[in-house]
């Protein structure tokens, strides 16, 4: 785990045992998001059941930070079971990255805030550091979710 304020990225990977292909259809399903989100901020899915993200996607997430709001995301980088990466109007991205090992997958997921309109803003608030734990918790609710160990969640 790092956060690295010269690339402004922070980053979290933990070994999950599944092929990668099993730990994509998770990501690229938007209303699964909520079940394996670590900060406790995403509420639902304003994407249709069944719709699997691509390139150029776009989708929308119901969200509470304090207050309800809604936000709309795009897909913007894409490796069919390898790399997905999607980012809102601020322009700071969510980042996954998937590599087969053996026995499973090496899962590191990344809030890289090197891209956002406002990158001192959100390191004055703290979210690179907060979204340390927060991806942490993100990377054990998505091992629990494939190993179907409901109970953790």
């Amino acid at each position: 785990m790092t956060v690295d304020f010269e690339q402004r990225r922070t980053s979290v990977s933990r070994f999950i045992a599944a092929p990668p292909e099993k730990i994509f259809d998770v990501l690229v399903d938007p209303t699964l998001h909520p079940v394996i989100d670590g900060s406790g901020t995403v509420t639902g899915s304003r994407t249709a059941p069944g719709e699997r993200l691509t390139m150029g996607s776009k989708f929308g997430m119901g969200m509470k930070l304090g207050i309800p709001y809604r936000i709309s995301n795009k897909v913007v980088e894409f490796e069919e079971n390898r790399l997905i990466a999607w980012q809102h109007f601020g322009k700071h991205r969510w980042r996954w990255e998937l590599e087969p090992v053996e026995g499973g997958t090496n899962v590191t997921e990344t809030f890289d805030w090197s891209t956002s309109r406002s990158p001192a803003a959100l390191e004055k608030a703290g979210y690179p550091t907060r979204h340390e734990a927060n991806i942490e918790r993100t990377l054990e609710r998505l091992d629990a979710y494939l190993s179907h160990r409901a109970d953790s969640l």
